[in-house]
C-alpha cells in the first residue's frame, strides 16, 4: 500500500435540485432519439425522468499539482489519475485507498488509457512519450518514442495490441504495443491534437484538434473518411466514440458540448449550461440503472450532468475550488470522479446508490 495517498470520507456536498435551465429549443433536435447502447445490447433507448442523487463520499488526496485525467478501469474497481506533477495514482473505488504511484516520466502528464483486461495503463506526456505500464508488475513495460512535441491524448483499441496518441506536433501516431514501434504517423490536424480514440471494434479513430476539426479515420489504412465542422469552428477540446460508435460527442471552446451523428454529419443534440473558454475540459457518457446522462467539468468549479435526451442539466455538484478539469463515469454503476486545477488537487469520488 503506498502511503502517499490520503484519503478522507464525505457527507453530501452535491446539490440534488435538477436545474431549471433548458438548451434552446430546436425541433430537428428534439425529434432525434438517441440510442447509444452497442446493438443487442440494452434497452428501449428512453432515459429515466428521474434525476441523479450523487453525493460526495470521498476526497482522495496526494498530487501535487493539477490533475490533468481520470479514468475508470474496465471492471471499475480502480480510478487512474494523471497530474502535471509527473504521476500517475491508481485508487481502489470502494474505500477511496491509494493502491500504487507510477513514476517515470520527466514532464507532467496529460492523459491516460486502461487496456481492455484492465492489465496495462498508457499514459501521455510533456516529455514527448507514451508509456505503457504493467499494473501486475508495477513498472513501465514499454516506452513509445517519436513524437516531437507533448503528447497529449492516447487510447487502447480494444484489443489492447494497438495503441493510438496524438500531441503538439499536430499528428496522430498508431502502435504496435508488443513490440514498442511505430506503425503510422498521420499529419491530422494544423494545430495541436486534443483528443484520439478508437470506435467499439477498433476499425475506426476518431481525432479533434484545436483547428476546430474532427475527423473519422480508418484505423487499418489511416485514410480519413470524414470531416466534421462547426459552422462557428470552435476549438475542439475532445472528442469520442458512444459506445455502439454511432455518434461521436464533442466538446468545444465555446461552452458547449455536441453529439454528432457523424454519418450524417448531423449535430444531434446540443448541451450548454457550463463554462468551458479555456481549458480543454472533457465529456463522457454516464449510463447506469438511473437512465443516460451526459456529464463534464466546468471552469465555474462544478461538474454538471444533463439528461441526455432532453439536453436539460439535472444535477450541478458543488464543492471545487478552481476549474473542473477532468471527470470520468464508473462503466456500469452510479459513481462519477473529479478532479481540477492547481487551487484543487483533491480528487472527488461521487456516487448515487
Amino acid at each position: 500500500m503506498d502511503s502517499a495517498g490520503d484519503i478522507e470520507m464525505k457527507d453530501a456536498v452535491s446539490d440534488p435540485q435538477a436545474s431549471a435551465n433548458h438548451a434552446p429549443t430546436d425541433p430537428e433536435q428534439e425529434s432525434e432519439k438517441v440510442e447509444l447502447q452497442p446493438q443487442g445490447e440494452g434497452q428501449d433507448g428512453v432515459v429515466d425522468p428521474e434525476c441523479p442523487q450523487f453525493k460526495l463520499r470521498f476526497l482522495l488526496s496526494g498530487h501535487k499539482r493539477a490533475v490533468s485525467c481520470l479514468k475508470f478501469s474496465p471492471d471499475g474497481n480502480l480510478l487512474a489519475s494523471a497530474s502535471s506533477d509527473k504521476t500517475i495514482r491508481i485508487w481502489e473505488t470502494e474505500t477511496g485507498q491509494i493502491v500504487h504511484t507510477f513514476e517515470g516520466h520527466t514532464e507532467g502528464v496529460s492523459d491516460v488509457s486502461w487496456s481492455g483486461d484492465g492489465e496495462y495503463l498508457a499514459s501521455a506526456s510533456d516529455d514527448k512519450t507514451v508509456i505503457v505500464w504493467s499494473l501486475e508488475d508495477r513498472e513501465a513495460f514499454k516506452t513509445l518514442r517519436g513524437h516531437t512535441n507533448y503528447v497529449f491524448c492516447v487510447n487502447f483499441n480494444p484489443d489492447t495490441n494497438l495503441l493510438v496518441s496524438g500531441g503538439y506536433d499536430e499528428t496522430i501516431r498508431v502502435w504496435d504495443v508488443a513490440r514498442g514501434r511505430q506503425l503510422k504517423v498521420l499529419p491530422a490536424h494544423s494545430d495541436p491534437v486534443t483528443a484520439v480514440s478508437f470506435n467499439h471494434d477498433g476499425s475506426l479513430i476518431v481525432s479533434c484538434a484545436m483547428d476546430g476539426l474532427i475527423r473519422i479515420w480508418d484505423a487499418d489504412s489511416g485514410q480519413c473518411l470524414k470531416t466534421l465542422v462547426d459552422d462557428d469552428n470552435p476549438i475542439c477540446s475532445h472528442a469520442r466514440f458512444s459506445p455502439n460508435s454511432k455518434f461521436v460527442l464533442v466538446s468545444t471552446q465555446d461552452s458547449t458540448i455536441r453529439l454528432w451523428n457523424y454519418p450524417s454529419s448531423h449535430c444531434a443534440k446540443t448541451y450548454v449550461g457550463h463554462v468551458n473558454r479555456t481549458y480543454c475540459i472533457p465529456s463522457c457518457f454516464l449510463l447506469y440503472d438511473r437512465g443516460k446522462f451526459i456529464m463534464s467539468g466546468s471552469e465555474d468549479n462544478k461538474v454538471y450532468i444533463w439528461n441526455m435526451q432532453t439536453r436539460q442539466v439535472v444535477q450541478r455538484l458543488d464543492g471545487h475550488r478552481d476549474t473542473v478539469l477532468s471527470v470520468a463515469a464508473h462503466p456500469s454503476r452510479g459513481i462519477i470522479a473529479s478532479a481540477g486545477m492547481e487551487k484543487d488537487k483533491a480528487i472527488r469520488l461521487w456516487f448515487d446508490e
